[in-house]
């Protein structure tokens, strides 16, 4: 398993003396994504309690047709996030005579081993892996990615920004891409049985994946938190609607990070990620306000998960 590079580590460390000093205490759920938590959530995916990937895939593949009559011929698709490259098979199955794929991923040794296995099936297709994190600016390297572009943002991921935060995200996606088409997926579920089992349980996965964060914190910033003193726990909150996942304390416990001491009262908690729903026509009109025009909108059948197709 590849580790950070210095630069990374550092930033790393920032990140979590600033969550962890603050109140409440927050780690960037960027941190997730290592190689191990990237496999996690792909068996998570896979999961029967997982309900967002059952739906997304029964949906694309009905209209990944339309989307490739709609973006024309010899695209080059940009993935935000692409994780084990899986989803974007369907999307290169139905374009016509796609030339180029570009997966944006954090967890680099995780991409360049997707990429690998999705060469051999494409061969016509560039495959290119660029490490980078989508919650910042991204300048795709010269010559990676030629018009015409289809940018794909599968799953929920849109979710993990508030809605402040997904206009911010969806302007620099403006910018990474330029005049493209996008293919963004969002969650309007606010069932709330549904949510806690997806959120809370799938089988234990949620949890390993969250608790994931605190091996990661010993492994690469050299501290010794205990893993046993934490449990993972989702929570659902209001204004604007979202799911948390937090690990809380057992117990009082004091642990060395970096030059500091962080302290944990029994019951504290840390918030590691978050998932707003996003009903369609509030996200539509957030895109919107980017400067993405909406071309079409579809959504399964119990109107549990939509794919929003954007021009810009």
């Amino acid at each position: 398993m590849s580790g950070p590079n210095e630069d990374e580590r550092a930033e790393f460390l920032r990140d979590a003396l600033a969550g962890l000093s603050g109140s409440p205490k927050t780690l960037p759920g960027k941190y997730l994504w290592d190689e191990t938590g990237s496999e996690l959530f792909d068996r998570i995916c896979a999961h029967p309690d997982y309900y967002p990937t059952k739906r997304e895939m029964t949906l694309l593949p009905g209209v990944a047709a339309e989307v490739a009559t709609l973006v024309g011929p010899r695209v080059s698709v940009v993935e935000f996030g692409s994780g084990a490259s899986r989803k974007i098979r369907t999307l290169l199955d139905a374009l016509d005579s796609p030339t180029a794929y570009v997966g944006l991923d954090i967890s680099k040794a995780y991409l360049e081993a997707a990429l690998a296995r999705l060469a051999s099936d494409y061969p016509d297709v560039a495959m290119t892996p660029v490490a980078a994190d989508y919650s910042k600016p991204v300048q795709l390297p010269p010559g990676v990615a030629s018009p015409p572009i289809l940018g794909f943002f599968p799953g929920t991921s849109i979710g993990n920004f508030s809605p402040e935060q997904a206009g911010g995200f969806l302007a620099r996606a403006r910018e990474t891409l330029g005049p493209s088409h996008f293919l963004v997926g969002a969650d309007p579920t606010r069932d709330p049985t549904r949510l806690r089992r997806t959120y809370g349980e799938a089988g234990g996965l949620m949890a390993a994946l969250h608790l994931n964060l605190i091996a990661r914190i010993n492994r690469e910033l050299g501290a010794e938190f205990d893993r046993d003193n934490f449990r993972h726990e989702c929570r659902l909150a209001e204004d604007p609607f979202r799911v948390e996942a937090h690990l809380v304390a057992i117990r009082h416990a004091s642990y060395r990070l970096g030059d500091r001491t962080v302290t944990f009262e029994a019951g504290e908690s840390i918030r590691t990620d978050t998932s707003h729903k996003y009903a369609p026509e509030a996200f539509r009109t957030l895109a919107a306000a980017q400067g993405w025009e909406p071309v079409r909108l579809w959504l399964d059948e119990d109107r549990g998960f939509s794919l929003h197709l954007f021009r810009a």
